[in-house]
């Protein structure tokens, strides 16, 4: 598995505060089948003009993280930029994903802005990758906007752990699911217990072997290598139905 979104670089942002929190947190998803992490601190980008000098700390904290790990784990970089102020130029290698075109983007949670659309769609026309981190989080995002954003080359990445939640978020995450609108699904661990590992058995048990696939590894690893991801399919009605059932809404 691929963790594309991860706060363990450790005291840089509200995630992992030390080294002591993010090694056995990568150590766990080792063990739990995760191959590759990447870090991602938040950026506003508004303030991008400092991400170079933030940048080259944060290579020093990530080789000593990987000197701890040793070899369980492949670690990268990058960050999750809020787009708190529109065309601010993104094009610049060190705000991806590892060595890709992709960037991992987010809006605030309080709601999405008028021009949030118009934003995604620019930083894609200007041959980035959006990845949109966590889009079941923003209050008055809909389904017919996430096919939209899709439909001009945004990748959606849910968190995993919202999958097996209550409210509204979750309810839309899983109704994403069910059409097949999330490309990606990662953890957003900030030092805490959240973890892919969970996801996948909670799909497995349902039955969802493809989506599995394709969610918790195979689009991460094409976003990382400038490929476009494959589409996971809908989830069966039946398998809908039980989940349904299960969370009450049945």
């Amino acid at each position: 598995m691929i963790d594309l979104h991860t706060h363990l670089l450790p005291g840089v942002d509200d995630g992992s505060p030390s080294f002591e929190v993010s090694e056995p947190v990568l150590r766990s998803f080792a063990e739990g089948g995760v191959a590759t992490v990447v870090c991602t601190p938040h950026l506003n980008a508004s303030q991008a003009g400092s991400a170079a000098e933030r940048r080259m700390v944060h290579e020093g904290l990530l080789s000593q993280l990987r000197a701890r790990v040793g070899e369980q784990l492949t670690l990268l970089l990058g960050w999750e930029i809020m787009l708190d102020a529109p065309n601010v130029d993104l094009r610049d290698p060190a705000f991806a994903l590892g060595e890709s075109r992709a960037l991992l983007v987010e809006f605030t949670r309080g709601g999405l802005p008028p021009g949030a659309g118009h934003e995604l769609r620019r930083i894609a026309r200007l041959g980035r990758t959006p990845v949109l981190a966590h889009p079941e989080r923003y209050f008055g995002c809909t389904l017919d906007m996430v096919r939209e954003w899709r439909r001009f080359g945004v990748v959606i990445q849910t968190d995993a752990s919202v999958l097996m939640g209550r409210g509204a978020p979750s309810e839309l995450a899983r109704a994403m699911l069910a059409e097949g609108l999330i490309d990606i699904l990662a953890s957003d661990n900030h030092g805490d217990h959240r973890t892919l590992v969970d996801a996948r058995a909670w799909l497995s048990e349902r039955g969802a072997s493809e989506q599995l696939a394709l969610l918790t590894a195979e689009n991460a690893s094409r976003v990382l290598a400038d490929e476009d991801t494959l589409p996971v399919p809908p989830l069966p009605a039946g398998l809908m139905d039980r989940v349904r059932r299960l969370f009450g809404r049945g």
